[in-house]
């Protein structure tokens, strides 16, 4: 099986070389193939490398981790992103989600809970640190259940399954067969009825309520 290769972009020389260490040492699967210091950097050994992951901080020097990410995107695609820094709030996590991040972490979870958060992406997963998803639910989220669950028509119960598990919009896309602008459509109109303001606080509710245990 081919590891997973994955570029370290971090502006903490400390702890980016602590981080490759621990990736090295305790990631059987992971081969780091490169450190960047800053947005910059990255956007640059992309153009010539081409790893299977960057993990990426959100604040930066020359330019930032979100704007690093939405060039990335744009250009090569199949890069997937997770970031991974100290900073919880909504409006980081959202732009980075808004412009194709795969995931978002923060820096004080367990070695392995990364190593495994690593391995999930990879299977199409979308990582996002709990206690993000935790506060982002103290923000008006409503819990009357009875009051949307039963207005979700089935096609919206099998996207809202698949964002629970999650998918980002694109996956969803290719998972039940629809267009990505109509998969968005149904996305909003799930939002609507659940009361929510975001794919976090819908994450966050239906594991809360154990909808879609397995």
């Amino acid at each position: 099986m081919n590891k997973i290769k994955i570029l370290l972009v971090d502006d903490q020389i400390l702890f980016i070389n602590s981080l490759k260490t621990v990736l090295e040492t305790k990631g059987k699967e992971i081969d780091v193939i490169g450190v960047c210091y800053n947005g910059e950097e990255a956007i640059d050994f992309c153009r010539h490398h081409s790893p299977d992951m960057i993990l990426m901080d959100v604040k930066m020097p020359v330019i930032d981790g979100v704007k690093a990410a939405k060039s990335i995107t744009e250009s090569q695609p199949l890069i997937k992103i997770v970031m991974l820094t100290t900073f919880d709030e909504d409006e980081y996590v959202k732009e980075a989600l808004n412009v194709g991040a795969k995931g978002y972490l923060l820096k004080d979870m367990l070695p392995e809970d990364l190593i495994y958060a690593v391995k999930t992406v990879m299977n199409g997963m979308m990582p996002i640190s709990p206690s993000i998803i935790k506060q982002s639910m103290t923000k008006g989220v409503s819990r009357d259940v009875m009051g949307w669950f039963k207005e979700l028509n089935s096609k919206e119960l099998e996207i809202l399954k698949l964002i629970t598990h999650g998918y980002d919009n694109q996956e969803i896309a290719e998972e039940v067969n629809l267009a990505g602008q109509t998969v968005k459509n149904y996305v909003s109109n799930i939002y609507e009825k659940m009361d929510v303001r975001d794919r976090m606080q819908a994450m966050r509710l239906c594991i809360d309520l154990k909808l879609f245990e397995e």
